[in-house]
């Protein structure tokens, strides 16, 4: 049935499908389809071709839906959004909400997931680690209460290369709000990682698995895990991506980001040549970064070449340790350069594992509010103009 829709008066052939069943003709590419449950969803993705867009009525819809082999393309990638973003569809419950299985250049787009007891969002490669899933995109999602306790994550990606993750919302997960095994080529930016009480939140986002080149970047963090954002970490040979390499993480940037509260904001662990720069971190509950090996230096590089630069650290009495260093790590290879450190409740210099290049102590930004999103210094002292969040540039 061929009906008219005034947000998208410019597309030929809006087809509806009716909640109970329909039976459609192929779909033409660049065709647009409402749905308005799980199963006319469903049929819609099993024709689904590149350039079409499935748009989601708003309503409840059931959770367990596996979306397998469903194949846009770089130009023309499928497209699944709610039919009002204002009024997004929303999959509450289950054991998840959505599994993508070997799916490429398929974005999802203004939805709502809550309540699922293993992940909200999984996506992964079907388990062949040499063929990733390609050109996943995850834009203007609510993930929320996930969990609540163990390792139970709000977005889980494995094997997915040339990925996004945009605009979008997690509060409250087990595990992590993104956990990343085997992913490349991705990025992380503007999103919001809240932490709720009542669940465990190990991390925020963590890439682990042999993740490469991977970017994080002007995202919001408050009381976001224990690490809230874990660079590297400890997974299971069976389970990295393409292969076993020498590192859990390598090429990792974390940039713009704003940091408050968490055990540690920045953890590099089994990781090499990673990069965090211009974020602002506010009072991290115990340790501003760590430098840690997860994995056994016989078969993984140490922990190593780091680079900390241009961010601002604001922390008070419960940072005592500024760098937790663990055992079989090579600190001495890190790089600290020029970073603003401010003692808020006292006159203290950090103690880095290596000497800093041209630090700044002791300079008040004079933030408004420091644990509002993306705080802006206030202090006219002209050198914290270019450290923190509010420096960043890409």
């Amino acid at each position: 049935m061929i009906i008219a829709h005034q947000c998208f008066k410019t597309i030929v052939g809006l087809v509806l499908l009716a909640a109970g069943g329909a039976v459609f003709s192929a779909i033409k590419p660049g065709q647009t389809i409402e749905v308005r449950d799980s199963q006319t969803l469903r049929e819609a993705l099993s024709g689904a071709r590149p350039g079409t867009t499935i748009l989601l009525a708003a309503g409840r819809y059931d959770c367990n839906l596996r979306i397998e082999g469903v194949n846009g393309s770089r130009d023309n990638p499928i497209v699944i959004m709610a039919a009002n973003p204002e009024n997004p569809p929303h999959f509450s419950g289950g054991n998840q909400a959505i599994h993508f299985v070997n799916c490429n250049y398929v974005t999802l787009r203004h939805a709502r997931i809550s309540g699922c007891r293993m992940n909200g969002i999984n996506a992964d490669d079907k388990g062949n680690l040499k063929t990733p899933s390609r050109g996943m995109s995850f834009e203007n999602l609510i993930i929320e209460n996930i969990g609540p306790k163990g390792n139970h994550d709000a977005l889980k990606l494995s094997g997915l290369s040339e990925f996004a993750v945009r605009d979008s919302t997690f509060s409250g997960w087990g595990g992590s709000a993104i956990d990343m095994v085997g992913c490349h080529d991705g990025i992380i930016e503007n999103c919001r990682f809240l932490g709720k009480e009542g669940f465990s939140q190990d991390n925020a986002v963590q890439t682990k698995g042999g993740s490469e080149r991977i970017i994080v970047r002007r995202n919001f963090f408050k009381n976001a895990g224990q690490r809230a954002v874990n660079i590297g970490g400890s997974t299971g040979l069976a389970f990295f991506r393409p292969a076993v390499r020498e590192y859990e993480a390598r090429g990792i940037r974390i940039e713009g980001n704003y940091f408050v509260g968490s055990i540690a904001p920045i953890a590099y662990v089994t990781a090499t040549d990673c990069h965090v720069r211009y974020n602002t971190i506010i009072h991290p509950e115990k340790w501003v970064l760590r430098i840690l090996q997860e994995q056994p230096t016989n078969n993984f590089l140490a922990c190593q070449r780091g680079v900390f630069e241009h961010n601002l650290i604001v922390f008070d009495r419960r940072v005592t340790v500024f760098a937790n260093v663990g055992s079989n790590t090579m600190p001495e290879t890190f790089l600290f350069r020029d970073n603003a450190w401010f003692d808020s409740q006292g006159d203290r210099r950090p103690v880095l594992p290596v000497p800093e290049i041209d630090g700044i102590i002791q300079v008040d930004p004079d933030l408004e509010n420091m644990e509002k999103e993306f705080s802006t210094p206030r202090t006219r002292d002209v050198r914290l103009h270019s450290v923190g969040a509010h420096a960043f540039r890409p």
